[in-house]
């Protein structure tokens, strides 16, 4: 048998699954890892925000210098601060190729993007932390379409299940995106509540 991932352990240590093959592992075994893991603990408020904190970050794959980033810049636009962040960080051209269906995980998009696979608006860009604009197209470069991954993407072997994000018109098939609006927090599938992430910072 298979040993459980890394992904899986913080999987559990987050309360949620990273991705479809954590799955199983978050299934069989909801509870934080370690030999204290079955334990009820007594967590105080710093702990829930913190938590809820590190849950969106790992979320979006993204590092704590990015995240706090992110946070000023909702902090200074219009609107809910918490709704802003999510939907600044679901911007990010990794987030919007992994939603897309054009990569399996968030961290393979974030690979294949610093790898220099897409590009928007017919330039290429390798940076995964990109913010996109409403409008904008994101397509798997010519020279790359043969790859593997992007021949499973073509496929739908990473389509959303269900329905996929209003705020992205997609065509797989084409291996292209665009971003048609700004996502709203409702329709964003993170598991998260942003408040507490607003509180954490705001301390």
């Amino acid at each position: 048998m298979n040993k459980p991932r890394p992904k899986a352990k913080l999987s559990r240590a987050l309360g949620i699954p990273l991705t479809r093959k954590c799955v199983r592992y978050f299934e069989r075994r909801p509870f934080p890892p370690g030999v204290h893991g079955r334990q009820r603990r007594r967590t105080s408020d710093y702990q829930v925000r913190l938590l809820e904190k590190q849950r969106l970050r790992h979320q979006y794959n993204i590092s704590e210098t990015q995240l706090r980033r992110a946070f000023d810049d909702a902090v200074q636009g219009p609107g809910k601060t918490g709704d802003s962040l999510v939907s600044l960080l679901e911007r990010r051209l990794d987030a919007v190729v992994h939603r897309a269906g054009l990569a399996r995980t968030i961290y393979q998009a974030r690979q294949l993007v610093a790898h220099g696979h897409f590009t928007v608006d017919g330039t290429k860009v390798d940076r995964p932390s990109y913010r996109l604009r409403p409008g904008q197209v994101v397509a798997v470069r010519e020279r790359s379409r043969s790859k593997p991954p992007f021949q499973l993407a073509a496929a739908g072997a990473h389509a959303p299940e269900g329905p996929g994000a209003a705020y992205l018109s997609v065509s797989l098939a084409d291996l292209r995106a665009t971003l048609v609006r700004e996502p709203a927090r409702r329709e964003v599938p993170v598991i998260c509540d942003e408040q507490l992430v607003v509180e954490y910072y705001s301390r």
